[in-house]
């Protein structure tokens, strides 16, 4: 791989670009999700609701995290989100610091508190060291009341019981709550317990799966390549997951713990609850952590949401990830090439022509006989950019100091990729590998390349998309 590193840095110092002064919001994610102004975090509560997706999570006035908030927001396409005035204030009543948790829908009218012909949206949250509470809403989320009875679970600082996410579980006829705890007064115990309700007031213990920390989210699918099949996939904080199957009470693991995301930016994936029936989608979002977006009033990003499939291959059960068929609404200009093949030099570079700093990259390759390829992102007179590269022999691909396995299949291997102003992320193989990074976007550098080392290399099909501006 160094030597491909050695030619993308011999084509970026033979290269005279003029650097240009940054337009107003240029650090500011493009495409992906993120608050007007201040510091947001993890996603709280993601819900759909009659032709609408809000998105719920955690906000920081100031980067205070002693005062933080739940900030709304509501879109009709997951692209273009208006933004509403915070759920909650930083604290409730009892001044407790209100952290994570999640929303749902009351079809049923559980709780009782439906005044009219709207749905009452619940938000399960975490009221720090004073136990788990409810919040209600009857207008779609615009306001919101605490629930009389709180807590519904109450503090105890020996299980630490936090990150309630809730769901009705159909075949009982009962909802159930997964909560990050600890059994015992150890952090060895700690992992995710399950609950059952029919008031969703009154809470009875039914099991507890440890090695699992923070966040977690527990989802059924159908199995893409087997839809009479369905499968349960419990997922932890940092994004990696187990599938298996649940009878309302037990989560049975079937595989071991694998990575939905092998980037270092990737946290807390949450799912929309009450997707409808007809749309059979399973739509995610997490936190993209750890940026800072120098020249805007902001800080930190959502991913771009994905689609989620549970896939049936030889080796067993994998999870799949892919950006939403809604994506395609960004695309601007678009060029492609079919059936191109690629020799070594650097005089063959098929995006030369290329220039700007948000993209959508589809490609699939025949390796034939390469030994590594890869791509430069954003290079520059300043900046050699951000090197995407395949090991043939290997079958790994490298991204900003993250090397990862990903197979060939038949010798060949796909790739989607978004490049926002601060954000890349990369699917592979049909998202069956994901890595999610920031990007550090330099002034000037907007330049792209793939290039082969060793051997031809052949693009199948390449598109790329150039992505409309969309700011939040």
């Amino acid at each position: 791989m160094k030597y491909l590193s050695i030619i993308f840095a011999g084509i970026i110092l033979s290269l005279l670009l003029t650097s240009s002064k940054p337009e107003k919001g240029y650090y500011k994610p493009l495409f992906h999700f993120t608050p007007e102004t201040e510091q947001q975090n993890i996603p709280n509560g993601l819900v759909f609701y009659n032709g609408e997706y809000h998105i719920f999570y955690q906000y920081s006035p100031n980067n205070d995290n002693d005062n933080l908030q739940w900030g709304h927001a509501i879109s009709e396409n997951l692209i273009n989100w208006k933004h509403y005035p915070v759920a909650f204030n930083s604290n409730d009543s009892e001044n407790c610091r209100i952290l994570s948790g999640s929303a749902v829908v009351d079809e049923k009218n559980t709780l009782g508190k439906q005044t009219g012909g709207e749905k009452t949206f619940l938000i399960f949250y975490t009221s720090q060291s004073c136990g788990l509470k409810i919040a209600y809403s009857t207008n779609k989320g615009m306001t919101w009341d605490n629930f009389e009875k709180n807590p519904v679970v109450p503090y105890n600082e020996t299980d630490d019981a936090r990150d309630p996410k809730i769901f009705w579980y159909e075949p009982a006829q009962k909802w159930i709550m997964i909560l990050s705890r600890k059994i015992e007064d150890d952090e060895i115990s700690r992992g995710v317990s399950i609950y059952s309700s029919n008031d969703l007031i009154q809470w009875e213990w039914k099991s507890h799966i440890p090695g699992f920390n923070e966040s977690p989210d527990l989802i059924s699918m159908k199995v893409a390549n087997r839809p009479e099949e369905i499968k349960w996939v419990l997922f932890d904080g940092d994004g990696s997951y187990i599938i298996g199957d649940f009878d309302g009470e037990t989560f049975s693991p079937e595989t071991a713990k694998m990575e939905s995301d092998n980037g270092e930016n990737y946290f807390a994936p949450q799912i929309w609850n009450n997707i409808q029936a007809e749309d059979e989608r399973t739509i995610q979002a997490a936190w993209i952590k750890g940026e800072d977006y120098t020249g805007t009033p902001l800080n930190e990003q959502m991913t771009f949401p994905t689609e989620l499939n549970v896939t049936k291959f030889n080796f067993g059960y994998k999870l799949t990830r892919l950006p939403v068929n809604e994506i395609a609404l960004l695309h601007g200009k678009h060029y492609k090439w079919t059936n191109k093949n690629l020799i070594p030099g650097i005089n063959d570079n098929p995006l030369k022509k290329i220039k700007g700093t948000c993209f959508h990259i589809i490609a699939e390759f025949d390796v034939k006989t390469s030994n590594n390829f890869g791509f430069a992102i954003r290079y520059g007179k300043k900046d050699i950019g951000t090197e995407i590269i395949y090991d043939v022999k290997r079958e790994t691909l490298s991204v900003l100091g993250t090397t990862v396995p990903v197979p060939l299949v038949d010798n060949k291997i796909s790739f989607e990729i978004l490049v926002d102003r601060t954000s890349i992320e990369i699917f592979a193989n049909g998202g069956q590998v994901a890595v999610t990074h920031n990007l550090t976007l330099v002034e000037g550098s907007d330049r792209y390349i793939l290039i082969t080392n060793g051997g031809e290399l052949l693009i199948k099909q390449m598109d790329v998309y150039a992505m409309k501006t969309v700011l939040n």
